[in-house]
C-alpha cells in the first residue's frame, strides 16, 4: 500500500512537470477554470513574426490566437463594445491612459519576467505608466512621411517637410497620389507639428487652425488610408503617404522584390513627427496570465525581439536585441534615429471627454468637406 502511494505521488510530480504551460500560475489564474491552453493576443496586423508564434507555441505547447486593429481608436472601440477575453494587447502610450483609467488592465508581476532587464531604460517610467505596473515596452514606430524617391525627386518636391502633403503648391502636382492616415489623432498631430505646435496641443484654437489646413489640402488627397498605402506605395500608385515607419520598411521592402523601376524612401520631416510605443499589457478578461508573462518574457529575449524588428522595421527599445538586427535597419535613420532627431519626436497624451468630443466634431466637419 505504502508502494501504491508513492507511486501515485509520482505520477502526479510527473503529470504536473509535463503540464507546463497548461497550469495557471499567474495572478489571478484558477487552473481548475482553464478549459483550453490558449493565449489570446490583440494586435496590430502583421506585428509579429508567425516563426516567433511558432516557436513560442512549441516552447510552451500551447497554441496563440490572434486578433487585429488598425489603430487605437478601434482597440478601444471593440473593447467598450464588449470584446472580452484577451490576454495581452499592445496599445500605444495614449491608449495606455485610458486603459489604466478604466482598470482594464492587470498588474504585471515582474517576478515572471527576469528578461525586463534588456529593456533601454529611455523607454521604462514613461508618462503613461511611470512605474511600469502594467506595461512592458514591445516596439516603436514613427508617424513620417514615405515617397517614391524617384517621382517626388523628378518633381523637384521637399521630402523633409509636412509641407508636401499640406501645401497646395506642392500638392498640385501629385494631386490624387497622395494619402493619410484616417485616423484623428494623427492627422491633426502632423498638422500641428507643421504649425509648429506640440503633436499633443489641445488648444480648441490651434486645433481650428489644423483643421482649416487639412480641410484645404484634403481635395488633393486620393484617401484617408490606414492600411492599403502600403501596396499602393510599392506598386507606384501612391507617391507620397504620410503613415508608420514600419509599414513604409515594408512597403520599400515589397517594391525591391518585386524589381520595380522605383524606390520607397520614408524620412521624418524636420518639423518632428510622433512617436509611438507599443507596449505589452494584460487585459483584465484574460483567462491565461500566466501564459501572457511567459509570451512577454519570450519577446524581452533578444533574438524574439530582433525578429520583429527585421521582418516589420519597427524600431526597437529593446537593447538586446540590437546584436541580431539587420545592420541597413539599423543604419536607417528613420527606423533607428540619432540623438537630433529624437528630440523633435513626441509622444501623443491621452485627451478628456470634452476635447474627445471636441475632436470627433472636427472629424465630423473634416470628412464632410
Amino acid at each position: 500500500m505504502k508502494a501504491g502511494i508513492i507511486r501515485s505521488y509520482f505520477v502526479c510530480l510527473l503529470i504536473s512537470i509535463l503540464a507546463g504551460c497548461t497550469s495557471g500560475s499567474g495572478s489571478g489564474d484558477n487552473p481548475s477554470n482553464q478549459q483550453d491552453n490558449v493565449l489570446r493576443l490583440f494586435n496590430w496586423n502583421n506585428y509579429i513574426s508567425q516563426k516567433t508564434v511558432e516557436r513560442f507555441e512549441q516552447m510552451c505547447q500551447c497554441r496563440v490566437t490572434q486578433d487585429y486593429y488598425s489603430d487605437n481608436e478601434e482597440l478601444l472601440a471593440k473593447l467598450a463594445a464588449g470584446a472580452t477575453g484577451y490576454d495581452l494587447l499592445v496599445p500605444t502610450g495614449d491608449a495606455m491612459d485610458t486603459l489604466i483609467r478604466q482598470g482594464a488592465l492587470r498588474e504585471l508581476d515582474k517576478s515572471k519576467i527576469p528578461n525586463l532587464k534588456n529593456i533601454d531604460p529611455g523607454y521604462l517610467k514613461t508618462k503613461f505608466d511611470p512605474d511600469n505596473r502594467y506595461s512592458v515596452p514591445y516596439a516603436n514606430t514613427i508617424t513620417l512621411l514615405g515617397f517614391n524617391r524617384e517621382k517626388i525627386t523628378g518633381l523637384g518636391l521637399p521630402t523633409d517637410s509636412w509641407a508636401i502633403i499640406f501645401e497646395p503648391e506642392y500638392l498640385k502636382k501629385i494631386k490624387g497620389r497622395v494619402t493619410v492616415l484616417d485616423s484623428q489623432r494623427e492627422l491633426l498631430a502632423a498638422a500641428l507639428k507643421y504649425l509648429g505646435y506640440s503633436a499633443h496641443d489641445t488648444d480648441e484654437a490651434h486645433w481650428q487652425q489644423a483643421k482649416t489646413l487639412i480641410i484645404r489640402a484634403k481635395p488633393y488627397w486620393a484617401a484617408f488610408n490606414n492600411t492599403s498605402y502600403i501596396r499602393e506605395l510599392a506598386v507606384g500608385n501612391l507617391w507620397v503617404a504620410h503613415g508608420y515607419s514600419n509599414d513604409m520598411f515594408q512597403a520599400a521592402q515589397d517594391a525591391k522584390k518585386t524589381r520595380r523601376q522605383f524606390s520607397i524612401d520614408f524620412v521624418i520631416p524636420k518639423e518632428g513627427a510622433v512617436l509611438s510605443l507599443d507596449s505589452m499589457v494584460l487585459h483584465r478578461s484574460g483567462h491565461r496570465p500566466d501564459l501572457a508573462h511567459r509570451f512577454i518574457n519570450f519577446m524581452l529575449e533578444g533574438e524574439n525581439s530582433a525578429e520583429l524588428t527585421n521582418l516589420t522595421g519597427s524600431g526597437n527599445p529593446n537593447l538586446d536585441a540590437r546584436p541580431h538586427i539587420h545592420p541597413e535597419i539599423i543604419a536607417n535613420p528613420a527606423i533607428f534615429p540619432d540623438a537630433a532627431q529624437f528630440s523633435r519626436l513626441e509622444m501623443l497624451e491621452d485627451i478628456n471627454h470634452t476635447q474627445r468630443r471636441l475632436l470627433s466634431r472636427i472629424w465630423t466637419e473634416i470628412k464632410l468637406r
